[in-house]
């Protein structure tokens, strides 16, 4: 289940009528992108991670992540840049070395990812999402195109269901601004864990 690099078309949205209240309150939110993050409870421990690499348009315009392990998840690090000029905001944040362990003592698969990256880039006119990944094992690869909520679940050699892996989550309220979140792992009552994961995040709305 490895796979060479993806590129995926994630959403448009073209910007609703400047003189809607929508528009008015789309305009106001910031361009943002982030690495991941997690929070799940395994056999009564619980496992943070913040959000890593958080960059915004309104500040910070940019991070650097280092890694990160607990037990069960690592982040290997990476970087977001969240910056505007002449009217256009781009948003990316890049990671790398992603590795969930956290399904293996229930007999579940490693879930790695190489390297991923998130880009949301809005203009007057529309916001564009996209996303990327390479070098990833654990999950059975989704098709291309890439639906909107794809659901791929883990599961152990007897086929029973462990967690959903879950690619292209899009956020559009209406107002011509895009969420996405590329990969989140929801943990199923099978595995004996609660809560989930998010790899790559970002979101952007068109600008005034």
């Amino acid at each position: 289940m490895r796979s060479t690099i993806v590129t995926a078309l994630a959403v448009t949205a073209l910007a609703a009528s400047a003189a809607t209240p929508a528009a008015a309150a789309a305009a106001t939110q910031p361009g943002v992108a982030d690495i991941g993050e997690a929070s799940f409870t395994k056999a009564g421990t619980t496992v943070t991670i913040p959000a890593q690499g958080h960059c915004s348009i309104d500040g910070p315009t940019s991070a650097t992540a280092e890694a990160v392990s607990k037990p069960g998840i690592t982040f290997g690090g990476g970087t977001s840049s969240c910056t505007t000029a002449d009217a256009t905001t781009k948003s990316t944040a890049t990671g790398k070395n992603f590795d969930l362990s956290a399904l293996v003592s229930a007999g579940g698969p490693r879930v790695k990812l190489a390297s991923f990256t998130v880009t949301c880039e809005a203009t007057r006119t529309q916001a564009n999402a996209t996303w990327t990944y390479g070098g990833m094992t654990g999950i059975a690869n989704p098709p291309s195109p890439v639906p909107a909520g794809y659901v791929s679940p883990l599961r152990k050699a007897d086929g029973t269901a462990l967690a959903n892996a879950v690619f292209n989550t899009q956020t559009l309220p209406g107002d011509g601004s895009v969420g996405l979140t590329m990969l989140r792992i929801e943990f199923l009552p099978p595995s004996g864990l609660t809560g989930e994961v998010t790899v790559g995040r970002t979101s952007c709305t068109p600008t005034p």
